[in-house]
């Protein structure tokens, strides 16, 4: 190994679904096993997806993966205009910094799709050295 070659580990990532109604077991979250499946073809070992209501149940389960150092979390819902739609809102005060040209990008490739994707409010940003990233919770967005 050379002296300046960075020492890796198995890079570990943690999945946040916020949905009322998926926590609550009156539907079947899909989002949350589409990215995990994603994450592990993409090197990540995966913490169990985390499916919680929508609101500040989202902000403590990010905070209990970031006591777990995964290099990312992954939230899918909750950044709609809906009332209870409040991802964006408990990820922020998380972030040391933001990275709003990913969520620009992010949002201008749901358009594609979906004129809706562009009402999107997720942030991405890191927390110490975790990248934190909110991703819509439909899927075509």
């Amino acid at each position: 190994m050379n002296a300046c070659e960075p020492v890796r580990g198995p890079r570990k990532a943690g999945v946040v679904i916020a949905s009322n109604r998926a926590a609550a077991g009156i539907y079947e979250d899909k989002s949350g096993p589409v990215i995990l499946d994603w994450l592990v073809e993409h090197g990540y070992e995966t913490f169990p997806v985390m499916v919680v209501p929508d609101g500040e149940p989202v902000g403590a389960a990010i905070r209990a993966l970031l006591t777990l150092e995964p290099a990312v979390v992954i939230t899918s819902g909750g950044t709609g205009l809906s009332p209870d739609d409040r991802t964006p809102e408990v990820t922020l005060p998380l972030l040391d910094r933001e990275i709003p040209g990913l969520m620009e990008g992010i949002r201008r490739a749901g358009a594609a799709k979906t004129p809706m994707a562009m009402l999107s409010r997720g942030h991405a940003g890191t927390a110490g050295k975790t990248f934190i990233v909110n991703l819509p919770g439909s899927p075509k967005a």
